[in-house]
């Protein structure tokens, strides 16, 4: 697989954003997952948000696997 650089600064804002797309969206998940319960059809978008974040996190992780920080000389 190919590596790309990128500063450390950037990896460290895309490493943020990864887990708080996954911990919001398994929490957005779990949140529909209840409210379907108590009112059916109200917590659909809540897990399709959810699952779409989660997913979209984990995506990420696999791009940021990729990336190597540039050294500067």
């Amino acid at each position: 697989m190919a590596r790309w650089r990128t500063s450390p600064r950037w990896l460290l804002r895309l490493q943020q954003l990864v887990w708080c797309l996954i911990y919001g969206g398994l929490l957005s998940l779990v949140l529909g997952l209840a409210t379907e319960r108590i009112a059916p059809g109200q917590g659909q978008p809540w897990m399709l948000c959810g699952g779409l974040a989660a997913a979209l996190g984990v995506l990420l992780i696999f791009v940021r696997s990729a990336l190597q920080p540039h050294q500067d000389d």
